[in-house]
């Protein structure tokens, strides 16, 4: 939404998040509530004269009338937006308190202005220091949660009393120890905390297990804990937070406060009226929506103005209530060194700047110090310029008229549209008068409700803000994942108004009777949905699938073989109504597969991202079809000659390959024989090499028993020999044959690399 920007003289602005210096800030929480508890409410007083800038008022009086919540703006990313207006006189104070955890939000967002020339002079609260670092601040600590024996650690040096079987002892805390003792028959020992005292007759330890009361001798130690232990239960019982909104001006202003907080998120409820049938074949249906808002604040909302907004502006938390504190680094106090006496080198006379000077002007410390000192002067002209601006602007403010129509001036609603009658059949009678009127905001949707709206706190209220004629038609709706068996009663509906319909429940009336409940998502302007309420028992589905694969064409691509194979699915539905006085249109929802086709029908009724939808008529008591199908063209590589070749001529027959296809099949497959032919040669030729090696072994064992001036031995001798020789040749005839199939395989890739055949 577009905002006009206004002259600054007769308008006067302040965010929380960008107060300005010397605005003081003071805790008015502590005062005490006359109701006794806490409030949510406003509360208003003004001084008797103008304090000067910075300076808190201190006399309250009571001022005409209360800043009353005017406008709610409902946001559906759980945020709402309030707007409260009055009128002050003079200079006033407006106290308005929040819940704790309500106050990040509204330091974030509040804006205050004063529509009448008045001066904002500053908002205050009370401040909120962190837990830990107050309960820090005591003399004893607790802010961790300490045990006993940290605890006492802590008091280390402090006179105790402690309390034993034995009796009474009194001393002073030296420290606390851990030791190791035996328990029963148990082997390992267990541990046990020791209280070490000094005492008049010297150091002694006394077990923490036996002790039955510790008491600190130190009033004002004790007391110290106590306002740690008291400031603990008082952070935890703060739970509301004052916030003083101080306006400085003359006579009588209209002053405007909103801010933004935590809300419940708007719901939205549809009831969906169907007329019985006629003879009217596009009746219309009845819409009524009903915006669920619930008050949970602790203020009623007496006649205000409410919008629900359907967008989601970006909302976060983010926590600027309790103070911040940075780390600071510790730094050792600085000393000077003993002066020792040290003998000094010859100068060689060099003309460069002087080592000294260079240590003073590089010295990181004494620059940074130095530009700081610069940015606070800086800073402080620049504040005391800032705040002389506001000084001229402001002169002559007081009791100057308000202008009459400032762009961008906030108004006060004006009147209220008439009501707008309903009609729906048989449910006319009972449809709600709509109490919004739908807008465009910005980039954003709005109901603006036409009449003042009461909701009591800790209240919900159900507001109409739809009620009219819809364009619709009766279906059912069948999806075999969903239920096989019978399809959905429904109704397909279009959004014929102008207003946006946002997700929410249904329920279905089917004339006056309840017919069962739906679930819509967003629906914008001329959109189309299906609704599903109630099984459709009188129409029964059943349903046959098929599928078969077919190979298109054969081609080589590249030295492989590309199959173009389509697979075709066929459904085929059957309905049949069982009811015989009134038709029906079943619309079937059919998945939509990757990369599928629809051949039959050619074209669906409808369709989606996922899915089909068709339209299927049945008369009163009868039948009827529908059959589906849809294909897939898929291409599938595989190597030329793993293929087999009687299955290639089958499909050279009737046209799906070539008769160049199977030529190069034939070549490629007598290229791959050359090389099988070699390849068993070579095997051939490793067998005889391996026998012959056998024969070798068998052949030296047995000469080896036999004497060697023997016949036998020269028989194995002239053997042994014949077989080196044919081992000689058998190396030379693998060397060959590798050789050749190496070739042959060179031969066989050489003519399929880049092989492309239609």
């Amino acid at each position: 939404m577009r905002t006009m920007r206004r002259p600054f003289a007769p308008l006067a602005l302040v965010s929380i998040a960008g107060l300005a210096l010397g605005i003081a800030l003071f805790d008015r929480d502590t005062k005490a509530d006359p109701q006794g508890g806490p409030q949510s409410g406003v509360q208003n007083a003004a001084p008797a004269s103008a304090p000067a800038a910075g300076v808190l008022f201190r006399d309250p009086v009571a001022i005409k009338d209360t800043l009353a919540i005017r406008r709610i703006v409902m946001y559906r990313s759980g945020v709402g937006s309030f707007e409260r207006r009055g009128s002050v006189e003079n200079d006033a104070e407006v106290q308005l308190r929040f819940k704790t955890d309500q106050i990040n939000d509204i330091l974030k967002s509040m804006v205050v202005l004063d529509l009448s020339g008045g001066q904002i002079a500053g908002v205050s609260y009370g401040s909120k220091e962190p837990l830990d670092r107050r309960l820090a601040s005591f003399g004893i600590d607790i802010s961790s949660n300490p045990s006993m024996m940290d605890l006492l650690e802590q008091l280390r040096g402090s006179k105790v009393s402690v309390t034993t079987a034995d009796g009474t002892v009194n001393g002073t805390i030296l420290g606390v120890e851990v030791r190791a003792e035996a328990q029963g028959e148990s082997k390992e020992p267990i541990k046990v905390p020791y209280l070490n005292l000094v005492t008049d007759k010297g150091i002694r330890s006394v077990s923490l297990k036996t002790a039955t009361n510790v008491t600190l001798d130190d009033k004002d130690l004790n007391e110290e804990l106590t306002k740690a232990l008291s400031t603990l239960a008082e952070y935890r019982a703060d739970r509301t937070k004052t916030v003083d909104i101080h306006l400085r001006g003359q006579g009588q202003r209209n002053v405007v406060v909103s801010y933004v907080q935590e809300m419940p998120v708007w719901k939205t409820s549809y009831r969906l009226v169907l007329p019985e049938l006629g003879q009217d074949k596009k009746p219309k249906v009845v819409m009524q929506g009903w915006a669920i808002v619930e008050n949970t604040t602790d203020e009623d909302w007496n006649n205000v103005t409410l919008s629900l907004v359907s967008g989601r502006p970006v909302s976060f938390r983010m926590d600027l209530y309790e103070p911040l504190y940075m780390g600071r680094p510790e730094v050792p106090v600085p000393t000077i060194p003993g002066v020792m006496p040290r003998i000094y080198a010859t100068g060689t006379g060099g003309g460069g700047q002087s080592p000294f000077q260079s240590v003073l002007q590089d010295n990181p410390a004494e620059k940074g110090e130095a530009d700081d000192q610069m940015e606070m002067a800086k800073t402080d002209a620049e504040y005391r310029k800032d705040k002389a601006v506001m000084r001229s602007r402001s002169a002559g403010r007081p009791g100057a008229p308000a202008p009459s129509s400032a762009p961008g001036t906030p108004t006060f609603a004006g009147g209220l549209a008439a009501e707008r009658a309903v009609t729906g059949g048989d449910m006319a009678g009972y449809a709600a008068a709509a109490m919004a009127q739908g807008q465009e905001s910005g980039e954003v949707f709005q109901y603006e409700l036409t009449s003042p709206v009461t909701i009591e706190r800790q209240r919900s209220s159900m507001l109409p803000i739809i009620s009219g004629d819809i364009e619709g038609r009766r279906v059912s709706i069948y999806n075999r994942n969903d239920n096989p068996t019978n399809p959905m009663r429904g109704v397909e509906i279009k959004n014929t108004t102008k207003l946006q319909f946002l997700p929410g429940p249904i329920s279905v009336f089917d004339g006056a009777a309840y017919a069962g409940d739906a679930q819509i998502g967003h629906i914008a302007p001329g959109d189309r949905r299906l609704l599903a309420y109630a099984v459709d028992l009188d129409v029964v589905a059943s349903l046959e699938e098929s599928s078969n694969s077919e190979v298109r064409k054969l081609k080589i691509v590249d030295g492989l073989l590309q199959q173009t194979t389509t697979t075709r699915t066929t459904v085929k539905y059957t309905f049949t109504n069982k009811d015989t006085a009134r038709e029906r249109t079943v619309v079937v929802e059919q998945p939509r597969m990757m990369g599928w086709t629809l051949v039959e029908p050619q074209k669906p009724a409808d369709q989606t991202e996922a899915l089909y939808r068709f339209d299927v008529p049945i008369a009163a008591g009868g039948n009827a079809p529908l059959s589906i199908t849809s294909e897939i063209t898929q291409g599938q590589n595989m190597q030329l000659l793993s293929y087999d070749l009687n299955t290639l001529l089958q499909y050279s027959k009737n046209g799906k390959a070539s008769d160049k296809v199977v030529e190069a099949f034939r070549e490629a497959a007598k290229r791959q024989s050359a090389i099988h032919d070699v390849e068993r040669t070579i095997a051939k030729l490793d067998a005889e090499r391996n026998e012959l090696t056998q024969d070798q072994a068998r052949i030296r064992e047995n000469m080896g028993r036999v004497d060697q001036s023997s016949q036998l031995y020269r028989k194995y001798m002239q053997k042994l020999t014949d077989q080196e020789e044919r081992m000689d040749k058998l190396a030379t005839e693998l060397d060959e044959s590798r050789k050749a199939l190496t070739a042959a395989q060179n031969n066989l890739a050489e003519y399929l690399r880049g092989l492309n055949v239609e």
